[in-house]
């Protein structure tokens, strides 16, 4: 039997505030799957276009980074008690349509802590069950991954920034990255942003991947076919897990 073909997602970061260039990202080529901010002025429209072009959506859910970057309306915390958390999180989920999962906006800080993640994953569980949650790993420290497994809410975790340095050669260089990990592993997440030159690339590059020996699926296919790929493990109820219900 022949090798599974490797596949590879694309999620575009920190759409919402510009009408004509996120409405370019969502008439990308392909199945790029896009990640909207709540409450900015045209998520709402953005998520329609999306929806009638057979794109995916996600909520780009800002979180407490390390620094004091403005996460935007809609962020979470730690300073948050429980309730005022959970009301946040839902009124995020909420304010848009038609989303399949959840990635983290910044959340270097939210995403170290395990009682916050704990109380995102077990909101998600019992109250939105059917969307996936992708850590984007903004810090080497997240338990974002590791409790979203504890609570059985489907996950993955990003594997490359395509353009963390914005120039053609820098996002060149971290394309054959996520190429090659996916050959490697057998899949490969990326994350990028609706810079200019960011939608170039991607423009020129997405109908050519089949030249790359890769498929790109959208990032729900990519969570369920991650999942089935790799060992079960599920984490086993802990008194703290207990605790975070308090």
């Amino acid at each position: 039997m022949p090798p599974e073909q490797p596949i590879i997602s694309i999620i575009i970061d920190d759409l919402g505030d510009h009408l004509e260039r996120d409405f370019s990202v969502v008439e990308l080529p392909g199945p790029v799957t896009l990640s909207l901010l709540p409450h900015t002025p045209h998520a709402r429209s953005i998520a329609h276009y999306a929806a009638d072009m057979g794109k995916e959506v996600m909520l780009h859910l800002p979180m407490e980074p390390m620094g004091t970057e403005n996460m935007g309306p809609g962020g979470l915390t730690e300073q948050m008690d429980r309730a005022d958390f959970t009301e946040t999180l839902l009124s995020d989920i909420d304010h848009l349509p038609n989303i399949v999962g959840i990635n983290n906006h910044m959340g270097s800080k939210l995403t170290r802590s395990t009682k916050q993640m704990r109380w995102l994953m077990e909101t998600l569980e019992e109250r939105h069950p059917s969307l996936f949650f992708v850590d984007s790993f903004t810090s080497l420290h997240s338990v974002a991954f590791a409790v979203a497994t504890e609570y059985s809410v489907p996950r993955a975790r990003r594997d490359v920034f395509l353009d963390h340095d914005r120039d053609l050669f820098s996002i060149s260089l971290q394309f054959k990255r996520l190429i090659a990990k996916a050959k490697k592993h057998g899949s490969a997440l990326a994350i990028a942003h609706p810079y200019p030159e960011t939608i170039e690339f991607l423009s020129y590059w997405l109908p050519r991947l089949e030249q790359k020996g890769v498929k790109l699926v959208p990032a729900s296919e990519f969570v369920e076919l991650r999942q089935r790929r790799e060992p079960v493990w599920r984490a086993s109820l802990s008194p703290l897990r207990r605790v975070a219900k308090n």
